[in-house]
């Protein structure tokens, strides 16, 4: 029974909200894997590492041979696993390069009455398909403004007044600070934070207008890709400016209900940068619940990082002043401005 091949294209196009299957290690999946798609590994990570050393030592007939054998008992719960999970009996699947793996588990599948396709050139073909997404141009607008200007906020009212959004932050699980990691889960590998990039971009119309906040590349620990990034420092910036002390108030009640431990320890992350007296006292008023000047000190710091990082753009910037932090009307704001572009 011969298994059909889709190009990476058409086989993201046809698998959406169908059921995408990963057949590669834990560990593999982990690294990186095509969004929504679920792992059922032929092999398991200790698995492989056996597999692969064979392959190496005795070459490939003992290593497919010794597959054969750890993956036969395992045949008919993979069957099942699927056919329970596969709600019109369509079945994608992928491996690492669209080979032995996929093949197999298709095969599995088809002869158990599904129907199933592999990702020519698999997860290594649907890498390099991504990557080139991001070389291709779009319209972008980067909304700008210091720490505390509620620009996350705002992203969100613009969605909701119909503009196309992409929200970096959120999709890698940081606030882009030294305080970024506070209220979020863990951050992804970068591959599974540029494929859920991918994906929202995927989803959006190339044709229109997307709103990107003003990040730097790094983003925690996860990147821009090199393609979009460039893209992104081309575009025009609209630089919100909101009033020093609005902003303070923004960030006390962003971090208000926060676990004053988890607050020392993002101030001791920016010690250096502080300086030491400051950090002590950013330290006191945290003992003494005064966030208000530890909003002040450590905006004193961001705002100076932000107006320098600003000094080396090349794009053009323009300013909008508000003189509140009300994210529906700074949302209107901008959304007039941007009219005023188009």
């Amino acid at each position: 029974m011969t298994v059909s091949a889709l190009e990476v294209a058409q086989f993201l196009t046809t698998s959406k909200h169908e059921l995408i299957i990963d057949v590669r290690a834990p560990i593999e999946f982990f690294k990186g894997h095509i969004p929504n798609a679920i792992n059922i590994p032929l092999f398991e990570d200790s698995e492989r590492a056996e597999i692969g050393t064979l392959y190496k030592q005795q070459g490939k007939d003992t290593a497919v041979s010794r597959g054969l054998e750890i993956v036969s008992p395992k045949m008919n719960s993979f069957v099942n696993q699927v056919k329970a999970l596969s709600k019109n009996k369509k079945v994608f699947v992928y491996c690492f390069r669209g080979g032995m793996r996929s093949n197999s588990f298709a095969w599995l599948m088809n002869t158990s009455g599904l129907d199933a396709v592999i990702m020519k050139g698999g997860y290594k073909a649907f890498r390099n398909y991504v990557l080139d997404y991001f070389e291709q141009d779009r319209k972008i607008i980067l909304l700008g403004g210091k720490t505390g200007s509620g620009k996350t906020d705002i992203l969100k009212k613009l969605n909701e007044q119909n503009l196309q959004i992409v929200d970096l932050e959120n999709i890698a699980h940081h606030k882009g600070s030294a305080f970024g990691t506070i209220n979020e889960q863990k951050q992804n590998p970068q591959q599974v934070f540029e494929h859920q990039l991918y994906h929202q971009l995927s989803e959006l119309d190339d044709s229109q207008l997307v709103v990107f906040e003003d990040e730097s590349q790094t983003i925690g620990y996860n990147k821009i890709p090199i393609g979009l990034w460039q893209k992104m420092k081309q575009a025009t910036i609209i630089k919100l400016e909101i009033p020093f002390e609005l902003r303070v108030q923004k960030l006390v009640d962003d971090y208000t209900t926060v676990n004053i431990e988890a607050l020392k320890s993002c101030v001791i992350k920016i010690a250096q940068q502080l300086g030491s007296l400051n950090t002590k006292l950013c330290l006191q008023y945290l003992e003494e619940q005064n966030l208000s000047d530890v909003a002040r000190l450590s905006l004193l710091y961001y705002d100076k990082a932000y107006e320098f990082s600003y000094k080396n753009k090349k794009q053009p910037i323009i300013h909008l002043n508000s003189d509140t932090i009300d994210a529906t009307i700074n949302a209107q704001k901008v959304k007039e401005m941007i009219d005023t572009l188009k």
